[in-house]
């Protein structure tokens, strides 16, 4: 199994992504993201690329069965030994999102994919891998940052009056790009940037069906963070069905 690049910042990604920690990335995605689901007390659900397992818990608190995968082995080290602490009845399971080779065809009611889908490179063989594992009529939900207006080093920006705005570049070319913020997440493991056409066409050629889309304004508090989160959306969220 190929490595992972945040098995070399497993233990400053955990600590960012605590689970008493309350991040803009949680605040604003993560109740949307739940929302979009459908019930999913009892159902088996596939938490892909699920890291150190932050929404693994939260599924497995609203009575989901939950099978975390993750290609990082030092992610998913962390992800145990917050099950072993606080019992969920979570599972966990290194595998790779292209493939998912050790998961059964038609297994899941639903799979959800939480800011990862940029970590990437292959989509299409995501998509395909996924679809494969849910049973008929079985659900997919994902968040991701906006294509949009989160394009390879856009920025947020002032006009000359004072008001915020959301600068974009290189929006149309879909490839791998590094931030230049060298402290940030996307400085260290970089980005698959791509259309919203890519998304959405990979999606239906693949067989899904686009059943919902957030795509979420902060909330007062946030806005006080960032005040661009009153002016664009950062981040969606899709649902889809088989």
């Amino acid at each position: 199994m190929k490595r992972s690049t945040y098995d070399d910042i497993a233990a400053w990604y955990g600590e960012l992504r605590r689970d008493d920690s309350v991040s803009l990335v949680d605040s604003l995605i993560i109740p949307h993201i739940l929302n979009l689901l459908d019930p999913i007390k009892q159902l088996y659900v596939c938490d892909l690329a699920c890291g150190q397992g932050k929404l693994s818990r939260l599924l497995a608190q609203q009575g989901a069965r939950v099978l975390g995968v993750d290609i990082s082995a030092n992610l998913l080290n962390l992800a145990w030994e917050h099950e072993k602490a606080q019992p969920l009845g979570i599972t966990y399971l290194q595998d790779d999102a292209e493939s998912l080779s050790r998961l059964s065809d038609e297994e899941f009611d639903g799979v959800v994919c939480h800011m990862a889908l940029m970590d990437i490179s292959d989509l299409a063989a995501t998509f395909q891998s996924t679809f494969r594992i849910l049973k008929t009529s079985g659900w997919f939900a994902f968040s991701i940052t906006h294509p949009c207006f989160d394009s390879p080093h856009s920025k947020w920006a002032e006009t000359s009056t004072g008001a915020v705005k959301r600068e974009i570049f290189e929006y149309f070319e879909d490839r791998f790009w590094r931030s230049r913020n060298p402290n940030g997440i996307r400085g260290q493991v970089g980005a698959c940037h791509r259309k919203l056409s890519t998304y959405f066409n990979l999606l239906v050629q693949t067989g899904f069906t686009i059943t919902g889309m957030v795509e979420p304004q902060g909330t007062s508090e946030e806005i006080s963070w960032v005040p661009g989160y009153a002016v664009v959306p950062t981040f969606m969220m899709i649902q889809t069905k088989k």
